[in-house]
């Protein structure tokens, strides 16, 4: 009886960020180092449960790690600048090769397996259909784009088709020139493009820490001033900081709210998303709490 009690208060707490989340669009980045069989299995039953519920997902994914791996197997040690990858010709083949020819086909078909019914997910590169166009961002790092432009209208179809859309994040120029796109860039530009309700971003950690090495100080609220100053101080890790500036540049841009949890953490898109307490860190444009 305790058992289910607890199942009722969950779904209690669930019901009226259901009612407020139907019919809005959250763009869920998956990070590459998140990527594991049965995490993006409870995964895929989050986002079909989401969107059972009438919750638009769009899902992005990076794949760094599974990049890196590939790399070094073909002889090629990987290159990074800021945090940036070096994309000669060579690496960009590789690149291609794994996010959309590898990693998206994986994230399609894990989902598609949890459906009862007809496959909903499908694999879109940000080359598809223009998906997002890009500029170069810089010589010195080869084939590594900025996106200009993105066609939320063709992600918006799928939606209304009933389908999830999964975005590997390489887009292209006025000429059809591939470029690699930063993953979490990419899934700003998508979300604000789209004008969505959220932005989560699944990564190895549970958030940001005010303490890296205590997991009790998770920051679990902060406005995008509050944001950029902890950046502006470095007072977060450097690894967080793409993350965090996407995070406010898209609330800053109309999204309703960024998310930075666990995606190590079974079911954490849901837990975030329809509990009261969540899991990770929130941001949003103004602090209202």
């Amino acid at each position: 009886m305790r058992d289910a009690a607890v199942t009722a208060d969950v779904l209690v707490q669930a019901l009226p960020y259901i009612r407020r989340f139907a019919g809005k669009s959250v763009v869920v980045k998956l990070g590459g180092a998140a990527i594991d069989v049965e995490l993006d299995r409870a995964l895929a039953q989050d986002v079909l449960l989401l969107r059972s519920v009438g919750v638009r997902c769009v899902l992005i994914h990076g794949g760094g790690p599974q990049v890196d791996a590939v790399m070094r197997r073909m002889g090629k040690e990987p290159e990074f600048r800021d945090g940036l990858r070096v994309t000669d010709a060579e690496t960009l083949e590789i690149v291609r090769m794994v996010l959309v020819g590898k990693v998206n086909r994986d994230l399609v078909a894990t989902i598609n397996r949890e459906v009862l019914e007809e496959p909903v997910a499908v694999g879109v590169s940000g080359e598809d259909g223009g998906l997002l166009t890009v500029t170069p961002r810089d010589g010195s790092l080869g084939f590594v784009g900025d996106v200009e432009s993105v066609r939320a209208g063709l992600l918006h179809q799928l939606l209304d088709d009933g389908l999830t859309p999964v975005v590997s994040t390489i887009g292209a120029d006025a000429t059809g020139q591939p470029y690699n796109i930063n993953a979490d860039e990419a899934a700003r530009a998508i979300a604000v493009a789209m004008g969505a309700e959220k932005i989560v971003y699944l990564t190895a950690a549970p958030g940001l820490m005010e303490d890296v090495n205590d997991p009790d100080s998770l920051i679990r609220r902060l406005s995008c001033a509050e944001l950029r100053e902890r950046i502006e101080h470095e007072s977060v890790s450097a690894g967080m900081i793409p993350k965090l500036r996407s995070c406010a540049d898209a609330c800053e841009a109309g999204v309703g709210t960024a998310h930075i949890i666990d995606g190590r953490v079974p079911h954490a898109l849901l837990i975030e998303l329809l509990t009261d307490e969540g899991v990770g860190t929130m941001i949003k444009r103004e602090r209202d709490w």
